[in-house]
């Protein structure tokens, strides 16, 4: 037998790479080069009223900069807005039952205690959506804003798919920092993958701060019952659930449809929500978590590879092949993503932040795997 002409870890460098490849030129690519969604101008289904539901616990600041953008939403047909106050100890209470006293459609759902052994947030978000009056569901959180007055009404173009649940994309707000532009890449390539996903026809999760679903389709996964005592999941749990009972998944992700955020100033604060966040995916369908984890797991072999082989020159000129080949894809289809979702990060900074992102959920699994216990604010 001839012997082959590189190492068996070359080899293995070239299987990720062609994995990567897939992922950038069946998904990602295509979805950012998809054609343009009809403008919040165009003529489009309107005539339905929606319910927009926010749960809160302690976040007057972040209300008092949110409800007047609620407010100013341009939706013809007609919306309300129901505030569920979980437990707040400031004046979170008092100041949405001033605003219910000047604007009919803004209500108030007041939680005073979550059972013992139930997910606080998702006990508040049932018993607001047993209080909406429309068929038509939007929700978002305390400490997001919509992007412009068009949010509501491109949000609900999707159902016109038609849909029965539609995901939208949700940024954070740039900022000087390494921190800021990871926890921006982070959110472009999970956007990424959700919104691209659902897309080809195979969605599995969605954001809270933008995510938009019918009464009907909350019933027919028995609301959250599944995973009412796991703390995180009241959006991608719930997709997951939907997705099983035969709901049909819309995605808009038109910049004027985004909700912005600010995003954590400190690295343990980041930490803490993505170990809450990542929680969920252990209840992910075995396909769904085959497709995410094959994405990120042949991303991290690829750099564990491509290390081993520094050690080994004969090898020098596939790896600087394979490594310019996959950097330089994944440069223009990172590039793209952000021009079309309007969330730009520094060109350069993209093989780096790539790096980081690929150990930190490493790092992440790990604590996951070591330490389980989860706690909400």
């Amino acid at each position: 037998m001839l012997p082959l002409p590189f190492s068996p870890l070359v080899w293995l460098l070239l299987a990720c790479v062609l994995v990567q490849l897939f992922y950038f030129a069946y998904y990602f690519l295509p979805f950012a080069n998809r054609p343009p969604e009809p403008a919040a101008d165009a003529p489009g289904p309107d005539e339905e009223p929606v319910s927009i539901l926010i749960c809160a616990r302690n976040e007057l600041d972040n209300l008092r900069q949110l409800m007047p953008l609620l407010l100013q939403q341009d939706y013809p047909a007609g919306f309300e807005i129901i505030l569920v106050d979980d437990r707040s100890s400031d004046e979170t209470y008092l100041y949405v039952q001033q605003l219910a006293q000047y604007y009919p459609h803004v209500r108030l759902v007041e939680v005073r205690r979550t059972p013992d052994g139930l997910s606080p947030k998702k006990y508040a978000l049932t018993l607001g959506i047993k209080t909406a009056r429309y068929p038509r569901l939007v929700f978002t959180d305390a400490d997001c804003i919509p992007a412009t007055n068009q949010w509501l009404r491109l949000m609900q173009r999707g159902f016109a798919q038609p849909a029965d649940m539609v995901l939208g994309y949700s940024a954070y707000t740039p900022a000087p920092g390494l921190l800021n532009k990871l926890i921006r890449f982070e959110t472009l390539v999970t956007g990424a993958q959700y919104l691209s996903f659902a897309w080809r026809g195979k969605p599995y999760m969605g954001v809270g701060r933008n995510l938009a679903y019918t009464q009907q389709t909350f019933r027919s996964t028995k609301g959250f019952a599944s995973h009412i005592r796991s703390l995180s999941g009241d959006d991608d749990l719930l997709v997951q659930d939907a997705v099983a009972q035969g709901a049909r998944v819309a995605v808009v992700a038109e910049p004027s449809a985004h909700t912005l955020s600010e995003p954590a100033a400190q690295w343990g604060a980041w930490w803490r929500q993505k170990r809450r966040h990542l929680s969920a995916g252990k209840r992910y369908r075995f396909a769904d978590r085959w497709r995410v984890g094959n994405f990120i797991g042949t991303n991290l072999l690829f750099y564990f590879t491509a290390f081993g082989l520094l050690f080994s020159r004969p090898d020098w000129i596939p790896l600087a092949v394979l490594w310019s080949l996959r950097t330089g894809i994944m440069f223009l289809t990172y590039h793209q993503l952000g021009r079309r979702l309007d969330d730009r990060l520094p060109p350069a900074l993209l093989p780096l932040l790539d790096a980081i992102y690929s150990f930190y959920y490493l790092a992440l699994g790990i604590s996951l795997f070591l330490h389980r216990t989860l706690r909400w604010k």
